[in-house]
């Protein structure tokens, strides 16, 4: 079962930040997920549409210009990174899953998905790219077929994982409080990872196990791996 780190480290570092993702490098995390907004003409790697929770500042990330953005501090202490300056940092020694929270597709995300490959040392199949917006998964893989895809699900669906397949996806994840059993047979059967999020306490994590899930996304990669001893 892999262990994807939930905006990096983000119980042990502020999340989304190049020190919660350096954390989960040396936690030995499988995977780093960062979520990313489009600003300008560069990708933005924070959660939050609002400001306030993470930066104390007021107002919303889209209505920033990128030097606003540049003057933030996320809980005070570390700055808002850009995408191809996670990418950068991480440098392949691990895989990414790039989570959109707002998008225009074509707004260059396929340009810093090639980048990444070409300056800094990821293969292709290192790079996943997820959302709730199903039709940006739809675009981006009509556009790109070659990207890979994570569809994702706060539901069980009646014909499980069946979206998932539609959108000719390599991964579903699914929030933790829905999965089930015949969720993950029905992804598996569909030849789809399974990834469950967010997944912090030792008793899901083991139960999870059973079913056979194939990764999960966790705040707590060291604690995860201690517990799993993966």
């Amino acid at each position: 079962m892999q262990i994807i780190a939930h905006r990096g480290a983000s119980y042990e570092a502020p999340e989304n930040t190049l020190s919660a993702f350096g954390r989960a490098l040396d936690a030995g995390a499988d995977a780093i997920e960062l979520d990313v907004y489009p600003l300008q003409d560069e990708w933005i790697v924070f959660h939050d549409r609002y400001l306030q929770r993470l930066t104390a500042h007021p107002g919303r990330l889209g209505d920033l210009t990128l030097d606003q953005v540049r003057r933030l501090k996320v809980f005070g202490q570390q700055a808002v990174p850009t995408l191809s300056e996670a990418l950068d940092f991480i440098a392949g020694r691990c895989w990414v899953n790039i989570e959109l929270k707002g998008a225009d597709i074509q707004r260059g995300l396929t340009k810093q998905l090639l980048r990444a490959q070409r300056q800094a040392g990821f293969a292709a199949e290192q790079l996943v790219v997820s959302s709730f917006n199903h039709h940006w998964l739809r675009q981006l893989k009509t556009d790109h077929p070659e990207h890979r895809i994570g569809a994702l699900t706060t539901s069980c669906p009646l014909n499980y994982a069946a979206f998932a397949s539609e959108l000719d996806a390599w991964s579903v994840h699914i929030d933790v409080d829905f999965v089930t059993p015949e969720f993950v047979a029905d992804a598996h059967a569909r030849d789809l990872q399974v990834f469950v999020f967010t997944v912090d306490e030792p008793r899901d994590m083991d139960e999870l196990k059973v079913m056979g899930v194939d990764g999960i996304f966790t705040n707590r990669p060291a604690d995860a791996r201690q517990h799993l001893k993966l």
